[in-house]
């Protein structure tokens, strides 16, 4: 239960009136009354709520206790709508909705983890555009908008259609620079609001969902190239297909606490379709290519993975499932936010789409600079033919179709590279 001596009335009083509760009279300054939601006016007398406004009065903790046990009754409401708003201090809400075909307040174990990890990827994304647009930041901006994320609460799902809540408080600072310093410590100087970087989200969403309308109607990519300078990304894509893909409908929501001074009363609502994972995708794709080398997209099988070294995005095997120019790849990743992809694919034996630049290394392709677009349907669902490959004498086949375990070699690295990684079993 909250500690009455902190609750501050008028927010209180928001919240109510947010959660459907019906002002019924009062004395100005030393209480107000009010009605539940549906309740009949015939028994007001019965059911209604008194809340304490004057916090210097001498029963004012005791009477709060008592508002609070009585709003508390109806534990739907108390625990979904006023008492995570009311025990953070001043907070924006962003609400991401996903349909599920589930009983009430449930939802299948997988796409849950990928509701939570797409709501991530989305406040981490906008967080980037925050200090500018990009195509595809890759690593860029990422401690910044980790900073960001660390100062966001996630909250109660609620029931229904399966709904992942996150609080971002509108006064945190967020430090410009990774070592803060002294200059930090200063109002406005070496720091930016917290509500300036989710409003820059919420753009960075509204973009992209403008792209995907555009789509709809005229089957074009362009919404998407245009909408760069505004916030649309290869991550912002990558999030929200994650969002779309294999859903009956989602959506994202976002409300702005009232009782931060200057805030906006309109709330942000942004719905997509299942069958934007197509577009998505697409631009995903678009929006990572290098244009200056070769990039290439695949869909695969990933066969093994190697060891993630700290501060290495990672890099493991994929068996093209679809024809192109390599059947076995090894992929060195841009982003080390893939590589938990790559490990999902793997454990679900789900097909996996990635892209970048193709290079030869001896009998080795590899994929560069990449990036993991999707995962797709089950491995089952592809169709692949194996041609017949020569193997010259005195070559290694190291992805022989005899056996299913990786050589124990070391992996060949670029001259620049700082780490090697070491196949484990995949």
């Amino acid at each position: 239960m909250t500690i009455p001596a902190k609750v501050d009335p008028a927010k209180l009083t928001g919240l109510l009136e947010e959660a459907g509760w019906r002002p019924a009279g009062g004395r100005r300054g030393i209480y107000m009354r009010y009605l539940p939601p549906e309740a009949e006016e015939a028994h007001a007398r019965f059911a209604s709520l008194v809340v304490p406004l004057d916090i210097h009065a001498p029963e004012f903790d005791d009477v709060m206790k008592s508002a609070l046990m009585q709003i508390a009754e109806d534990r739907e409401s108390w625990t979904r709508l006023i008492y995570p708003r009311l025990t953070v201090d001043a907070s924006d809400e962003f609400r991401f909705r996903r349909e599920s075909a589930a009983p009430s307040g449930f939802i299948d174990w997988r796409s849950g983890e990928r509701l939570i990890e797409s709501a991530r990827r989305t406040l981490l994304a906008g967080a980037k555009f925050f200090l500018g647009p990009d195509r595809h930041f890759v690593n860029r901006h990422g401690r910044f908008a980790s900073r960001y994320l660390d100062e966001v609460l996630m909250g109660q799902t609620a029931p229904g259609s399966y709904i992942v809540t996150a609080y971002a408080p509108p006064h945190a600072g967020i430090s410009l620079s990774a070592w803060g310093g002294e200059m930090s410590q200063l109002p406005d100087v070496g720091v930016a609001h917290a509500r300036e970087v989710s409003k820059a989200v919420v753009r960075a969403v509204e973009a992209t969902a403008e792209a995907i309308d555009h789509y709809r109607t005229s089957g074009s990519l362009s919404g998407f190239e245009a909408g760069v300078p505004r916030g649309i990304s290869y991550e912002m894509t990558q999030a929200l297909l994650g969002i779309a893909a294999n859903s009956d409908g989602a959506d994202i929501t976002v409300e702005w606490d009232s009782s931060s001074p200057g805030s906006t009363t309109e709330t942000a609502h942004f719905e997509f379709r299942g069958s934007d994972a197509d577009p998505l995708g697409k631009a995903a794709v678009r929006l990572a290519e290098d244009k200056s080398s070769r990039m290439v997209t695949m869909i695969g099988r990933v066969h093994l993975l190697a060891k993630k070294d700290v501060g290495s995005p990672g890099v493991f095997g994929v068996e093209a499932l679809t024809s192109g120019p390599a059947r076995k790849v090894r992929v060195r990743l841009a982003d080390d936010e893939d590589y938990h992809e790559a490990i999902r694919a793997h454990e679900e034996d789900l097909a996996l789409q990635v892209s970048g630049k193709l290079e030869k290394e001896g009998n080795l392709s590899w994929l560069y600079n990449a990036t993991v677009i999707r995962t797709m349907g089950h491995v089952d669902q592809y169709q692949r033919s194996r041609p017949v490959r020569n193997i010259h004498a005195g070559q290694i086949d190291l992805f022989g179709e005899d056996s299913d375990q990786p050589p124990q070699i070391p992996f060949p690295r670029r001259p620049a590279a700082p780490h090697q990684e070491s196949p484990i079993d995949g």
